[in-house]
C-alpha cells in the first residue's frame, strides 16, 4: 500500500499540471499521484500519459467526464490506494523539504496503533505579484508534534480556519464520513474541511510550510467578480454545509472545542455568502440573500438566532442602501485583517 495518494483534480490544466506533479515527485514511490482529468479540451490528457510513463507506478492518470472540481475530487479520493490522502490542484504546487518532512511523520503513523486521522501543515498564500507571501499557520491553537484531539486544541478564534490546503487525512476516515462533494459546484473545499471533522479522533500539526496556493489570476474562482457570478453555486455549498450537523446538539458533536470550531465556519460561509449577494447589488441575489436566511430559521430557529444575532450577522441584516453599504465596509475590514479574498 502507498502511504499517501495525491489527487490532483485537473481542468485544462496543459499549463501548469506538470509543474504541480513535478513538485510532489521528491516523495518518491511512497506516493501516490493521481492526475484527474476532468474532461479536459487541452493536452492536459496527454502531459498525463506522458507522466505517467516517466513515472511508473508513482503517477496514475484517470479520466472521466466533466464533473467539477468537487466530483474530481470525488473520483480522485474513488482511486486511491493510499494510507492517507490529499488534494493538490493544478496550478498549485508544494514544497520538497516540507513534504518530505510530512512524509516522515506519516510513516511513523502507519501501522494500525499509531495512524492518524488527520495531518495538518501550513499553507502560503503565493498570490501573483505580492513581494511579501502570507502564512497561514496554527502555532499557538493547536500544539505542535504531538499526536492529539480536539479537548488538546488550545483556542478557537473566528478567521483562523483548516482549509483544503493544509489537511491531510487518513483516507478511510473520509470514506466512513460519506464525503461526496457536489459536481459542477466551486467552493467544495469549504465540504471538504468540514463533513469529515466530526470522525476525526486523532490529529497531529507540523509546523512546516507545505502547500503554496497559488491567488491572483483574473478568471480564478476565488476572484471577487468570479465569485458574485456564481454566488449559487456559494448558496449552495453553504446550504450542504447546514443541512450536515446540528452544532448545537452536544449528542451530535460531544467535543466542545469542535463545535464551537464548526460553528464560527459554517459562520463566515454564510456572511460571505451574504455579502457577495450584498455586493453585486441586484435585487434577484439580495432576494436570494433572504431566502438563505429564511432557510436556515425554518431549519433551525437557535442556530438562525445564534447567527443572525451575532454581530457579523446583524450587520449582514441591516435594512436599506446604507445598511448594506456598511455590511459591505465591515467585511472590507475583516478580510484585511484575516488576508482572506
Amino acid at each position: 500500500m502507498k502511504l499517501l495518494s495525491v489527487a490532483i483534480p485537473s481542468y485544462n490544466s496543459e499549463a501548469y499540471v506538470e509543474k504541480c506533479v513535478e513538485s510532489l515527485l521528491p516523495g518518491g514511490d511512497r506516493l501516490e499521484i493521481i492526475i484527474v482529468n476532468d474532461g479536459s479540451k487541452d493536452r492536459t490528457r496527454e502531459i498525463g500519459e506522458e507522466l505517467v510513463k516517466k513515472y511508473p507506478g508513482i503517477v496514475k492518470l484517470v479520466n472521466k467526464e466533466n464533473g467539477g472540481h468537487g466530483d474530481a475530487v470525488n473520483f480522485g479520493l474513488a482511486n486511491a490506494e493510499g494510507l492517507y490522502f490529499k488534494v493538490v490542484d493544478s496550478d498549485d504546487k508544494v514544497d520538497k523539504d516540507s513534504l518530505l518532512e510530512v512524509l516522515r511523520v506519516l510513516e511513523e503513523h502507519s501501522t494500525p496503533d499509531t495512524m492518524l486521522d488527520m495531518v495538518i501543515a501550513n499553507y502560503v498564500y503565493d498570490k501573483d505579484g505580492a513581494k511579501h507571501k502570507k502564512v497561514m499557520k496554527y502555532t499557538g491553537m493547536i500544539p505542535q508534534n504531538k499526536v492529539i484531539g480536539w479537548e488538546d486544541v488550545r483556542y478557537v478564534i473566528k478567521g483562523h480556519y483548516l482549509l483544503m490546503h493544509s489537511l491531510i487525512y487518513r483516507t478511510e476516515v473520509l470514506r466512513e464520513s460519506g464525503l461526496q462533494l457536489p459536481k459542477h459546484t466551486f467552493y467544495v473545499d469549504n465540504i471538504f474541511a468540514y463533513q469529515p471533522f466530526p470522525y476525526v479522533k486523532k490529529m497531529y500539526y507540523i509546523n512546516t510550510n507545505l502547500y503554496w496556493y497559488y491567488i491572483g489570476r483574473e478568471d480564478q474562482s476565488v476572484n471577487e467578480k468570479v465569485m458574485i457570478s456564481r454566488i449559487d453555486q456559494q448558496l449552495r455549498v453553504n446550504r450542504i454545509m447546514l443541512e450536515q450537523y446540528d452544532l448545537l446538539d452536544e449528542k451530535i458533536i460531544s467535543a466542545k472545542k469542535l463545535r464551537k470550531y464548526m460553528y464560527n465556519y459554517l459562520e463566515i460561509i454564510t456572511i460571505i455568502s451574504s455579502v457577495l449577494a450584498l455586493k453585486s447589488g441586484t435585487e434577484e441575489n439580495l432576494e436570494k440573500k433572504r431566502l438563505l436566511w429564511e432557510d436556515i430559521k425554518k431549519k433551525d430557529e437557535r442556530l438562525y438566532k445564534k447567527l443572525r444575532h451575532g454581530i457579523m450577522g446583524t450587520v449582514m441584516n441591516l435594512p436599506g442602501k446604507a445598511g448594506r453599504k456598511f455590511g459591505v465596509f465591515c467585511y472590507g475590514i475583516t478580510q484585511k485583517i484575516f488576508g482572506f479574498n
